[in-house]
């Protein structure tokens, strides 16, 4: 019996890097690694032992990176596909588990049936090729769209930290900081700028371990250098406040004062507490114990004076709300405030267009809805369940229009095409303007006539929530708010199926 011999060797010649042991060989020229740092980035952390790289000179013609697997059996040609592969099953998961999980740790569990790992992994595919569609004219728009999707999320696909799907858009958002103001377009957009900071801080990690370990194991030398773009400025401090992402931009800026103070007037300002800390230290020890207290001056008993006053005109006027049943911490932040109706709601005639099921939501349908405007508005209504695609086709709706545009699953909505429901939720239908009612006419109710309300500020005041418990249909099936009838200039709107006394959202 002879002892196994090591048979796991590693040879460089040049910038190839062959081993007899690799489960796959990926080759591309300099020119091709320079300009795609991400790529660059998973080669930097894949081990030498997986791994093979053939990179040729610069002069070298090539149209694209190549992947060989298991002895050229299979050739993988695709970049975004080359990636994908790299990170998951190809290199036996090892750039999905600790400390890179660049597939989020799904790809092992997405291989064993897992239904929402494989929902994860088809979702890291979907973000590569929006990657792909991002450009200078539309960076504007993606930065706002991207914004709203991370209102709720952590990263793009459930991760506990940022995977392939958000370091490729991160990359791609990093080729235009030259070409325009990134710090313009990502201003006051709180949930990017916190994502973009997470991502820069994960890439520059990964490049610093890749590349001790290439120094470490003499390994991957040919691969170039790359630079991490950072997006988002440094703050010196950290923020000590929670952001829902609807507050106004003069708050933004109040709370970010002291972490964008000047740092030489910080540094002054801790030496001069400093000083006067170890200065009323060495009186104290100076002094003797039994001495008497120092007296106020007349300026310190005046200002004692009217912070007392200050908080007693508070207490007061607290305990005065609360016999009088308003305000305070327990009234209910739902209810609607005098001055707070249903004209502030901008519900307008609408027609379906054209509709087709959500790729990655099996409940939801998008639509292009005809409100009057220069063109049709995308929206994302929860309909499957209860309608035919057929029948969403040419409908007549209803249609709350000063809604802020979000995404649901992916998709830009703007706007929510209003039905009637049971309290249960098992029976939907369509609320519809009259017959002769001509699409963009604004729908009123009797007795309130006033302007609509600004998306942001309806949003800002949760003026819908507020105002939807009383949205509902009559004894006849009659859209009302509070017993007032829906107004158009053909006469009021009704539920489709004449739904009674049933709840419209």
């Amino acid at each position: 019996f002879k002892p196994i011999e090591t048979i796991k060797k590693i040879k460089m010649t040049g910038g190839t890097v062959v081993s007899n042991a690799a489960l796959a060989t990926l080759q591309g020229t300099t020119k091709q690694f320079e300009t795609d740092p991400l790529v660059t980035l998973v080669c930097t952390v894949a081990s030498p032992l997986q791994l093979s790289l053939k990179i040729q000179e610069k002069g070298c013609s090539s149209d694209g990176f190549t992947l060989e697997i298991d002895n050229g059996s299979t050739l993988l040609t695709q970049r975004n596909a080359i990636l994908r592969a790299l990170c998951s099953s190809v290199l036996h998961d090892a750039l999905d588990g600790a400390p890179n999980y660049l597939f989020g740790g799904h790809s092992a569990r997405a291989r064993n049936a897992s239904p929402s790992s494989a929902l994860a992994v088809s979702g890291i595919s979907s973000w590569m090729s929006y990657a792909d569609s991002i450009d200078a004219s539309t960076l504007t728009q993606i930065a706002e769209n991207l914004n709203d999707y991370l209102a709720t999320r952590s990263f793009l696909i459930p991760s506990a930290g940022p995977t392939l799907a958000d370091l490729d858009v991160y990359f791609t958002l990093s080729k235009y900081e030259k070409e325009i103001q990134i710090q313009d377009v990502i201003k006051g957009k709180l949930h990017l700028s916190r994502w973009m900071e997470q991502c820069y801080a994960t890439a520059s990690e990964m490049l610093s371990l890749g590349t001790q370990k290439k120094l470490t194991l003499k390994a991957y030398t040919a691969l170039p250098s790359i630079t991490i773009t950072q997006l988002v400025p440094p703050t010196p401090e950290p923020i000590s406040i929670f952001y829902y992402g609807d507050e106004g931009e003069d708050v933004l800026t109040s709370s970010f004062v002291s972490s964008t103070a000047n740092p030489e007037t910080k540094s002054n300002n801790k030496k001069e507490t400093k000083d006067a800390k170890q200065s009323n230290e060495g009186t104290k020890q100076k002094d003797n114990s039994s001495s008497p207290p120092p007296q106020l001056t007349d300026e310190q008993k005046a200002a004692a004076e009217k912070r007392a006053k200050k908080a007693a005109e508070k207490a007061a006027k607290k305990k005065n709300k609360a016999d009088a049943g308003g305000g305070g911490k327990n009234a209910n932040s739902n209810a609607p405030a005098a001055d707070i109706d249903i004209s502030k709601l901008d519900i307008r005639v609408g027609k379906i267009i054209k509709a087709w099921d959500h790729p990655d939501a099996e409940k939801l349908y998008c639509e292009e809805v005809d409100v009057g405007e220069d063109k049709p508005r995308s929206i994302a209504s929860g309909l499957r369940p209860f309608y035919k695609l057929e029948e969403m086709q040419n409908r007549d709706v209803l249609v709350l229009c000063n809604l802020k545009q979000r995404n649901l699953v992916g998709f830009p909505s703007h706007g929510m095409v209003l039905c009637a429901s049971n309290a249960d939720h098992t029976s939907v239908e369509f609320v519809i303007p009259p017959s002769g009612t001509k699409v963009g006419e604004r729908v009123t109710f009797e007795g309130f006539q006033g302007e609509p309300e600004a998306e942001n500020k309806l949003a800002k005041k949760k003026m819908f929530e507020k105002l939807a418990p009383d949205l509902k249909t009559d004894d006849e099936g009659v859209v009302v708010w509070k017993d007032a009838k829906s107004i158009t200039s053909a006469g009021p709107c009704v539920a489709s199926k004449g739904m009674k006394n049933a709840q419209v959202s």
